[in-house]
């Protein structure tokens, strides 16, 4: 019960963070709106091309806004020393880590996938494309989440590790989008997606589970 507790208080506060600054809050969402908004007007306004290239433009869009958020995951903690009290805390680190990664999602990915539904009908995406791109991206965020953790918390001590961080994290981002824009194309010619969104589930499932195991390991090496 005490675990749960810390959990639901660090998740809580990492939230009522994240409100406060809410203009760096809306940064991913922002960016992932006006990569789509743009991408009509550098490629023009041919359904039919706008549909060949929604697949890997919407996880592209979501994978890189995901990215925007990820430095600052532990690293106000590390300049605050709030990320002391963590190490210090008699609770696994590995939970704690787990609460954060599910608030960067929910402060990150969601609303990416609440600005959704309006931005899939400017890629002409048909009623099946559009609840298979929906739930590719429901499963696909919080493993870019998990994954993206682990980068930050081997980078929480480089200044100004926003690079390195998408060095590490983006060849690790690759099945994810792999996955799904393939998920996302084969509803749109009216195929089966079942195994590519078993996969994203699997990953999912994976990442989730180990992420804050290693989010805690390299954080705990951090502070050595």
């Amino acid at each position: 019960m005490r675990l749960i507790t810390a959990a639901g208080a660090l998740l809580t506060r990492d939230l009522n963070l994240a409100f406060r600054r809410r203009m760096d809050a809306l940064q991913p969402v922002l960016f992932f709106v006006l990569l789509t908004v743009l991408v009509p007007f550098g490629v023009g306004p041919d359904p039919v091309r706008l549909q060949a290239i929604a697949p890997g433009m919407l996880m592209v869009g979501v994978l890189l806004s995901t990215l925007l958020s990820l430095d600052a995951l532990f690293a106000r903690d590390a300049d605050d020393l709030s990320l002391d009290h963590l190490l210090l805390a008699p609770m696994p680190l590995s939970v704690l880590c787990l609460s954060k990664i599910i608030a960067h999602w929910l402060t990150s990915a969601l609303p990416c996938l609440l600005a959704f539904p309006l931005l899939a009908t400017m890629f002409n995406l048909n009623s099946n494309a559009w609840s298979t791109a929906f739930l590719a991206l429901l499963l696909g965020t919080p493993t870019l989440s998990a994954i993206g953790a682990i980068g930050a918390a081997l980078t929480v001590s480089v200044a100004r590790g926003g690079t390195l961080l998408a060095l590490l994290t983006l060849p690790l981002y690759v099945p994810t989008l792999i996955f799904g824009a393939s998920a996302i194309e084969s509803a749109q010619a009216g195929l089966e997606t079942t195994a590519q969104i078993y996969f994203l589930s699997a990953l999912a499932l994976l990442s989730l589970s180990l992420s804050p195991l290693a989010c805690a390991l390299a954080l705990r090496l951090n502070a050595r």
